[in-house]
């Protein structure tokens, strides 16, 4: 049974899922994983910055050292945002620290612009949403999903520290739901 019937299989189950592939790794079947998906990187203040409207998956161009960067989870999301620019989106501001600060080349930059690999149509349709005002399009994670990594952008609203507040209060009440509930 391949890695992929298993999880359609189990579903969200994730502890019956590797529960069932360790059994069937213990009877000797040699199984490839070939749809391992880890977040290596994520956008923590983005939910609470930001009123996610619709979520896109993009590839992005990037160094072979970058990438193997970003597979440690050296990097960081904050204050990067998208543009779209021509027929090409990119990702600005984005954090890449060097996989091996000596063995990088001199004129490695951090924060460059990282193009984003989409379609045609999902790049007209965000710069259709670009131009909208109060609208704008954020990174939220980046992640490996087999061998390629993949970045999880979105269009977002921005709150109002009103809203903020509430988020606040909200989330918790819920806590002290819980901690009651729990005790």
């Amino acid at each position: 049974m391949t890695p992929a019937k298993l999880w359609k299989k189990f579903g969200s189950d994730v502890v019956g899922f590797f529960t069932k592939l360790t059994f069937f790794l213990s009877l000797g079947f040699a199984i490839k994983c070939y749809y391992t998906i880890m977040p290596s990187l994520s956008n923590r203040k983005a939910h609470f910055n930001y009123e996610i409207l619709e979520k896109i998956e993009a590839g992005i161009e990037l160094l072979g050292f970058e990438v193997k960067s970003l597979k440690a989870g050296r990097g960081s999301l904050e204050g990067s945002h998208v543009l779209v620019r021509g027929d090409e989106a990119f990702v600005v501001n984005m954090n890449i620290s060097p996989y091996q600060p000596k063995n990088t080349p001199a004129d490695y930059e951090p924060l460059r612009n990282r193009r984003l690999l989409l379609t045609k149509k999902e790049i007209e349709k965000l710069r259709g949403k670009e131009n909208e005002k109060g609208l704008t399009i954020i990174p939220l994670s980046v992640y490996n999903k087999g061998r390629k990594l993949k970045i999880e952008i979105a269009l977002a609203r921005g709150k109002k520290q009103y809203d903020k507040r509430e988020t606040i209060k909200k989330r918790d009440t819920e806590r002290e739901i819980r901690r009651t509930l729990t005790t």
